[in-house]
């Protein structure tokens, strides 16, 4: 395994035993530095081995508490906090993690609601340590390059855009957290929210924010921004995946069309975390406050009444709605 020469941090992780820790688990070895104590409350962790065998991993959060105070009095304390855990877990955290004495990392979506954003800012304010979310997308080069492309096109260009993004999942999704609205914050904030973030990003401030399909596989929208019309559509469904896509194998389908030229981009996302990390690290990652407009734009599509196949629409928005698998009421 490869690393860099720095001074050795040293971190904490939350959520150790979740889909994306190992992404942030390399992050932090492949940046040369340091994970002391792991906390998780499933103990299928056997990945720790592969990165930091000799961290301490707790599954009684009293237990990490305890280590991690200790170890903030010491003659070598913590740094860093990295967020792992679920959705709707990631506000407490980083409050437990700032107020701890160290800055934090959390994965998206930093939060689920904007209000929380306000009250973390108080919080930094408050301990003096600072809190990150990892906005990857902006570190993508092809997602750089067409930012760098609108920003120096006309002003008063306005450009028609449709994203689309499939990436297959389960029936395991329905039944966790993620299948759970008010835990997770529903498809657009679970496996949207750095899309948003993107399209704010490079195309401006939100000026209209329309749902014309919701579903728990499923979301549809329209949104206007300063200098663009964007249509979208998200699944968790392999059976949205175009015809080609599935023909290929492929369970991921990631493509943007502007003004009808489409660019995919489904590669180049391996290094994108220790890309997120490395940046933190030189002082230059991306503040809480950076994600407060795309939280804003989940929160309004959670939020919003569904008006059906009206107005200007993804064409993917036609497709028919599936029944969930766990019956009507999402239960067997």
């Amino acid at each position: 395994m490869t690393t860099e020469k720095n001074d050795g941090k040293n971190f904490a992780l939350i959520g150790v035993a979740g889909y994306i820790a190992p992404r942030h688990l390399r992050a932090i070895a492949d940046t040369g530095n340091n994970l002391l104590a792991a906390y998780d409350c499933f103990d299928s962790v056997g990945r720790l081995d592969s990165f930091f065998p000799e961290c301490y991993f707790f599954t009684k959060n009293e237990q990490f508490d305890r280590f991690c105070s200790k170890q903030m009095r010491s003659g070598n304390p913590l740094h860093y906090t990295s967020v792992c855990t679920p959705n709707h877990t990631h506000d407490a955290f980083i409050r437990y993690g700032l107020r701890l004495g160290t800055d934090v990392i959390c994965e998206k979506p930093l939060v689920l609601n904007p209000y929380n954003i306000d009250n973390l800012l108080d919080i930094e304010a408050e301990t003096g340590h600072k809190a990150y979310t990892i906005l990857q997308l902006r570190l993508h080069d092809s997602i750089v390059a067409l930012k760098k492309k609108v920003d120096e096109g006309p002003e008063d260009r306005i450009y028609d855009v449709d994203l689309t993004y499939i990436t297959s999942r389960g029936k395991w999704y329905y039944a966790s957290w993620k299948g759970d609205i008010g835990k997770s914050g529903g498809i657009a904030t679970n496996i949207g929210v750095h899309f948003y973030d993107m399209l704010q990003w490079i195309f401006g401030t939100v000026k209209r924010n329309i749902v014309h399909v919701m579903s728990f596989d499923r979301v549809a929208g329209y949104l206007e921004f300063e200098k663009a019309h964007v249509r979208y559509f998200l699944s968790i469904n392999a059976d949205c995946l175009p015809t080609n896509a599935a023909q290929d194998g492929k369970k991921t389908y990631r493509v943007i069309s502007i003004d009808g030229d489409e660019f995919e981009f489904s590669e180049g996302f391996t290094e994108l975390h220790t890309m997120s990390y490395r940046k933190i690290l030189d002082g230059e990652g991306f503040r809480i406050s950076e994600a407060r407009n795309s939280i804003q734009i989940v929160s309004d599509i959670r939020h919003a009444v569904p008006i059906g196949l009206k107005g200007d629409y993804h064409p993917f928005a036609r497709l028919p709605l599936a029944l969930h698998p766990f019956g009507r009421n999402g239960r067997l």
